[in-house]
């Protein structure tokens, strides 16, 4: 984390369900934004757009429970991996630290769990931001469409990763620079915003106790909501954006979820990957301002 430190203050810290939760926050003025990042990933993942958007906006960026710098406890003993679990801890970070209702913004499974926080807590949420939003294709409902290596693949890696000294070996293999550098550059389409710093902040947590059970819960659970379960459900506004280029959830069936009357608007972002808020933030960051403006004084 070598050229963006010098931006941010150290991360705050909020204590919820008695875990410590990792912030950043950043703004004095304006709506409230709560930034929540995919899978695997931190508040950090947002390092190019907080700043930006603090020049209008007051903030957060959260880490998730079992992500970058927030607790990792047990699967299972102490607490539920699940999108709902994430949900409600958004919601109750809106009205625990923020104190008001928010626009939330999220990038791959946290628009999925955006989207949840905002259907279980309506009163915390002003409108949700939708980037490169996870389809869960490997959810038990959707399997069967899937190619029939991936259909078959995906339960057998589940099961032996349920064999702890297998998932130890793999984590510990998918974790490692070099991994994680080659994963990001299927993911992102300008290899040059692949950074020693972006794969420090992807792998700096992995090291941390219970980051392996986290990754294996996480890996194992294919069932709860889909996108297009909680989309008609949305009590909001939404705004899509989706980087044209994104390998792991085709534009294609993205686009499908424009047909449901909450998406506001559906935008394209050509020849950009999975992570656009990183990839291409001089894209993203006049998009969200844009759309927050006009929610406000509409």
């Amino acid at each position: 984390m070598k050229t963006s430190t010098s931006t941010f203050t150290s991360a705050k810290t909020w204590i919820w369900r008695d875990f410590p939760i990792s912030y950043q926050t950043q703004g004095t003025a304006g709506p409230a934004i709560v930034l929540v990042h995919g899978f695997g990933a931190s508040w950090w993942h947002w390092r190019k757009n907080i700043p930006v958007l603090a020049e209008n906006f007051r903030v957060y960026a959260i880490d998730l429970i079992g992500f970058g710098g927030s607790a990792k406890p047990q699967p299972g003993e102490e607490i539920a991996y699940t999108l709902e679990t994430w949900g409600q801890q958004v919601a109750d970070f809106c009205r625990e630290v923020v104190g008001e209702p928010a626009y939330l913004v999220g990038n791959s499974i946290g628009c999925i769990v955006i989207m949840q926080a905002a259907v279980s807590n309506a009163d915390v949420v002003l409108g949700v931001a939708l980037i490169n939003c996870s389809l869960r294709l490997l959810h038990d409902r959707k399997r069967e469409a899937l190619p029939w290596s991936r259909r078959v693949g995906a339960p057998i890696l589940q099961r032996l990763l349920s064999i702890k000294p297998i998932a130890n070996f793999f984590f510990n293999q998918v974790a490692k620079p070099k991994t994680v550098r080659k994963i990001l550059l299927q993911a992102y389409v300008n290899a040059e915003t692949v950074t020693d710093e972006l794969v420090d902040i992807l792998t700096a947590p992995a090291s941390d106790p219970g980051a392996v059970a986290v990754f294996v819960a996480f890996t194992a659970y294919s069932t709860g909501p889909l996108p297009e379960d909680l989309l008609p459900l949305l009590p909001c506004p939404a705004i899509i954006l989706w980087g044209t280029a994104d390998p792991w959830e085709p534009i294609d069936l993205g686009r499908e979820l424009a047909n449901y009357p909450q998406v506001q608007k559906f935008i394209p972002l050509e020849g950009v990957g999975h992570c656009p808020q990183d990839e291409a933030p001089e894209l993203v960051n006049p998009i969200l301002k844009d759309w927050i403006h006009e929610q406000s004084v509409g």
